[in-house]
């Protein structure tokens, strides 16, 4: 255990010590949540007044808090695993510049080492998600706060997992990048691609039949659909309150993935808390097994 906290200790000094590393991954969310709010808000405000029937009334509070709710979602879904990417650049730069040779031929277990930098970086990336969480409630405050304290609880936790996940996803890719310039090309392509995989930018439902199948085998895309489900509780409720017919409401749902279906079959809460804390489970074991058996091979 003293071996395992002095890694943790040593990689989150390297990546504070890093002041534009540090700062460019807290400001990533804030940046996103600037251009979401001004490009995408009225995008899916739209998207939510033509799913409405003709003559329905509603409130402008309402509206904004749903629209809020969105954005916001699709946020924290998108830059708890984006984040984690720049995060995790330390343990490529220990291998650009050979610190990881010297860390190699010490007493510490491979194993040990593998879980230093996943528990560094874990950290390190739950200090940005959760900064910019507060951002993003204070927020949703101004548009509508619907949200219950159980709601709140249950975003907590969907931000944690998701940010678990990230973690332990870029840990198992960056293993095999030994340079600088390698890290910053998938980070570019992680951050380009990763909002639709997720189904962050564009509801699951909105493609394909065929598509739809695929992506609903990646977990990122129920992390995304719980965060959506907390996120907009609230505002389901008092449209529920308002007299809304459930119809609409279950439409609504389908539209923006509250309501996620995997080959044609509703999948319940518990459940896509199931998939996700699986994969982070299998991924983060993954990661120490490359550590255990390629830093074997190197040893050799």
């Amino acid at each position: 255990m003293t071996g395992l906290y002095n890694l943790t200790r040593r990689n989150l000094k390297l990546f504070f010590k890093d002041k534009g590393m540090f700062f460019s991954s807290l400001i990533t969310p804030i940046i996103l949540l600037v251009l979401y709010a001004t490009f995408l808000a009225n995008v899916y405000k739209d998207s939510f007044l033509s799913a409405m029937p003709a003559g329905f009334g509603i409130s402008e509070s309402l509206i904004d808090a749903t629209v809020a709710g969105q954005l916001i979602a699709s946020l924290l879904a998108v830059s708890c695993v984006t984040v984690a990417f720049c995060s995790n650049l330390l343990m490529v730069s220990d291998k650009a510049n050979s610190s990881i040779l010297d860390l190699s031929v010490t007493p510490v277990k491979r194993s040990v080492l593998a879980v230093g930098y996943y528990t560094a970086s874990a950290a390190s990336t739950l200090i940005v998600t959760f900064s910019a969480l507060a951002v993003c409630f204070v927020y949703l405050s101004f548009k509508g706060w619907y949200l219950s304290v159980g709601d709140v609880v249950c975003v907590i936790l969907d931000v944690l997992l998701l940010t678990l996940f990230g973690t332990a996803l870029s840990s198992c890719v960056n293993f095999f990048l030994s340079t600088n310039g390698q890290a910053s090309a998938v980070g570019t392509i992680v951050s380009a691609g990763y909002g639709f995989l997720c189904g962050a930018y564009m509801p699951i439902s909105s493609f394909s039949e065929p598509l739809q199948k695929i992506l609903s085998f990646l977990p990122g895309t129920y992390g995304t659909s719980l965060i959506r489900n907390h996120m907009l509780s609230g505002v389901f409720s008092e449209m529920e309150s308002g007299g809304f017919p459930s119809e609409v409401i279950d439409g609504i749902r389908d539209s923006i993935d509250c309501n996620f279906y995997f080959f044609g079959s509703l999948v319940e809460t518990p459940v896509m808390y199931a998939v996700l804390l699986g994969a982070v489970l299998f991924f983060t074991g993954l990661f120490v097994l490359f550590h255990v058996i390629f830093g074997r091979r190197r040893a050799l």
